[in-house]
């Protein structure tokens, strides 16, 4: 008798938890979607972007913004409205980036940020993949001499505060025996006008942003030499909140869309034709062959719009940052894995 109110009190708890567990996963579920829900009512994707940064994202003198950022996030309103433009801009500082997602004001975050463990965790961020991977250097004047940052000993440096670059530029001199003397500014305008009026010997930052730095403010970049050692590694991703699993999928795989579409050699110049292709990889990305779409929630000729409007990996490097541009930057890691760099897509089915 004494142990059917135990196996009464025990089968209550077994329901109990069940219905707790059933209950999270409705919670889980409401949640993952708010995002991609609220993107889809309100009609367009708000994207936080750098402040300006030439070949990553910057207006020009009409307002209208590019650079291979801008273009993450025209891909993503490209494969959720099939319309690369329905996108509205917030320009953000290093301090404000991450505030601004945590908080919902802007849906996804494509500013030249780093994707380390504790955004990861901690800041209650998601990163999609890697759209550039870079690393830290050190401009200097040309007038100084020098080859090397194993040189800087006793240097003054202007770096940023609130970034990953403040505490690496630390971590380098320490690393290697040397002194510095940090040259704080907040605002990149004002660090960048101390540089080059002198306040400091070097200028520490994401060699892409020295480089995009340079072509912007120099009339000539031959005056400012950036030094070949790179002292950390700066995988550079798109963002967004934890808990946004819809949201974060299709964020994920419009970038995915972007690589696979290179590999298979498809620009935004053929795709079209590529419509009756009888590659099956291919017939997947376009949505010839459904079932991709669905998936992601959205129309299957997603894939098809990001290629058509925004184009592939490739174009959009070559254009904001590679050959086509002012910082003509190598491919190096960012080129496909098949030519030596770190690109791939995983399968798309």
């Amino acid at each position: 008798m004494k142990t059917r109110p135990v196996k009464s009190h025990l089968s209550a708890l077994a329901i109990a938890a069940t219905l707790s567990v059933s209950a999270l996963a409705l919670s889980g579920t409401a949640q993952a979607g708010a995002t991609f829900d609220g993107v889809k009512q309100k009609g367009y994707v708000q994207c936080g972007v750098n402040l300006g940064l030439y070949g990553f994202s910057a207006p020009d003198d009409k307002g209208k913004w590019s650079g291979l950022d801008v273009d993450m996030c025209r891909a993503v309103a490209a494969a959720m409205f099939g319309d690369a433009e329905k996108v509205k801009y917030t320009p953000l500082s290093a301090q404000q980036r991450l505030p601004a997602l945590q908080s919902g004001e802007i849906d996804i975050l494509a500013r030249n940020t780093t994707r380390t463990l504790t955004r990861d965790t901690a800041n209650g961020l998601n990163f999609g993949p890697t759209n550039y991977f870079d690393g830290q250097g050190f401009m200097v004047s040309a007038k100084l001499g020098l080859k090397s940052a194993k040189q800087l000993n006793g240097a003054t440096v202007c770096v940023l505060p609130g970034t990953t670059t403040e505490q690496n530029v630390s971590d380098y001199f320490r690393a290697n025996k040397m002194t510095f003397k940090p040259v704080v500014i907040e605002k990149n305008e004002e660090l960048n006008k101390a540089f080059f009026a002198g306040r400091c010997d070097a200028l520490t930052s994401d060699a892409s942003q020295l480089a995009a730095i340079r072509a912007a403010e120099v009339q000539n970049p031959n005056d400012y030499v950036i030094l070949p050692e790179l002292i950390s590694k700066e995988p550079l991703s798109p963002a967004v909140r934890q808990g946004d699993e819809e949201w974060m999928n299709l964020v994920t795989w419009t970038f995915y869309a972007m690589v696979q579409a290179e590999e298979k050699g498809l620009t935004s110049e053929t795709v079209d034709a590529a419509m009756t292709s009888p590659d099956p990889d291919v017939k997947r990305l376009l949505g010839v062959t459904a079932g991709n779409g669905k998936a992601l929630g959205v129309e299957e000729n997603w894939a098809f719009n990001v290629i058509k409007q925004v184009g592939n990996y490739g174009q959009s490097f070559e254009r904001n940052v590679g050959a086509g541009s002012k910082l003509k930057m190598p491919r190096g890691q960012n080129a496909l894995y098949t030519e030596g760099g770190m690109m791939y897509a995983p399968p798309m089915k």
